[in-house]
């Protein structure tokens, strides 16, 4: 016996490549199509529509086939509400939940579309058929929507409440993947195409540090996600002229990379040795734990600023302009500082909270802590993963962050090459301003 249903397909889906992933995901998993109608957009901003049917022997074949294609954007013809039921307890899902993409997702409830609000891949997707006025942050809740119409938002498994209306199985949701823009243009049209070691380096670069100067320019958000290499490389000081410059307005990294950059200025060298120099001065192997025993006797990284034990580099500029830090601990860590948060949930949301206020991400030489953050973004946020380690850079990709573009080169080149860009070319655009 055959089992079939009709799946609709509207967008880019030619120029983007979606067709061909569908049809080949079709294939691939055992099952086979039946095109029933195709108009292709022939303009520049006009859509194409494709209606097919999708048949397999059996309903669990058909069943992951059309989980594949929910995943490229594909929505059942005549769809049904969303399927809710309630979370039986604290932390617990009820079977066969629906786990999120990173896409642009709606809900059909009530028969009407709701966007889902704060998405993030692998998350619950939880339905407020009338929202509480006071809902909480903690509820994503939208602080401009008074409360009355119904509201759905994405929780992490640790949040979920007994009594939540979770959604199950993918009935009613559908999810707008991005799509490349026909004209190669628009929002990173530059650098289509994932990851390159044969790219142009400062050609890309000066892209990247217009699309920065941009996004500040609109009042956007930009964070940056660093590891201890951009000290130890002698890139700190150009970061740090980035924040200074203002543009940075949120720094994600961990405790090794706040101790180099604290250490550089108190001592002279990151992991004991001298930036500049290449020189390894005597006992210089301590000086990262004498570091951070300075900071904890300063009583953090604040106070030490302001006692004048640190007077340079990335902390330091950060706390003196106001700029949003998040220290991530791991079980690595020496010390550690005292502003680094230890408990892995309670980070896990400060990065989140992050990651959501960000227009685009900067991922500078860390794998860790760059797939954590690309966990919690949305498709739609621009990112960019610098590493001189091609596999830093796929292995992001992979995980899901298929929005980030991959840059395989010295982050010690990378950063202060774009900090020259970013700040030079401001700099000549204020100038232009002010006459």
């Amino acid at each position: 016996m055959t089992h079939s249903r009709t799946v609709e397909l509207e967008g880019h889906i030619i120029d983007s490549g979606t067709m061909q992933r569908c049809f080949g995901a079709v294939m691939d998993l055992g099952g086979s199509f039946d095109v029933e109608r195709f108009d292709v957009g022939k303009h520049e901003t006009e859509e194409s529509y494709c209606r097919l049917t999708v048949s397999a022997d059996d309903p669990e074949t058909l069943r992951g086939i059309l989980h594949e294609l929910h995943q490229n954007g594909a929505v059942l013809e005549d769809p049904s509400d969303v399927e809710l039921v309630a979370a039986p307890a604290d932390k617990v899902v009820p079977p066969n939940f629906y786990s999120t993409t990173n896409h642009p997702t709606e809900v059909l409830y009530d028969g009407e579309w709701i966007g889902v609000e704060r998405i993030e891949m692998d998350c619950a997707l939880v339905v407020e058929p009338e929202p509480a006025a006071d809902a909480g942050e903690g509820d994503r809740a939208d602080a401009s929507d008074p409360g009355g119409s119904p509201r759905a938002y994405t929780k992490t498994l640790n949040a979920i409440e007994e009594g939540d209306l979770v959604a199950t199985d993918q009935s009613g949701i559908r999810v707008k993947p991005p799509e490349r823009p026909r004209s190669g243009g628009g929002a990173f049209g530059f650098m289509q195409g994932g990851v390159s070691a044969e790219r142009p380096s400062e050609s890309t670069i000066r892209e990247v540090a217009a699309e920065l100067r941009a996004v500040k320019a609109d009042g956007g958000n930009v964070m940056v996600v660093a590891g201890p290499a951009v000290i130890h490389s002698g890139a700190g000081d150009a970061l740090a002229d980035l924040v200074a410059g203002g543009y940075v307005d949120a720094l994600s990294a961990g405790n090794g990379f706040a101790t180099h950059d604290l250490e550089r200025s108190i001592y002279g060298t990151s992991l004991g040795m001298n930036v500049e120099t290449l020189e390894h001065p005597r006992k210089g192997h301590k000086h990262h734990i004498w570091t951070i025993s300075e900071i904890i006797r300063a009583g953090g990284i604040e106070a030490a600023v302001e006692d004048g034990v640190v007077t340079e580099g990335v902390m330091y500029e950060c706390v003196e302009h106001g700029v949003d830090t998040v220290l991530a601990g791991s079980i690595r860590d020496d010390g550690p500082l005292p502003d680094t948060i230890t408990d892995a949930v309670e980070a896990q949301d400060a990065i989140r909270e992050q990651a959501h206020d960000a227009d685009i991400v900067i991922m500078l030489a860390t794998l860790l802590h760059s797939v954590a953050v690309g966990n919690c973004l949305p498709s739609t946020t621009k990112t960019v993963c610098v590493d001189i380690n091609p596999a830093t850079v796929t292995q992001l990709l992979d995980r899901g962050s298929a929005q980030a573009i991959g840059m395989v080169t010295d982050i010690g080149t990378f950063v202060p090459t774009l900090a020259e860009l970013v700040l030079e070319d401001g700099d000549a655009e204020t100038a232009v301003a002010d006459e």
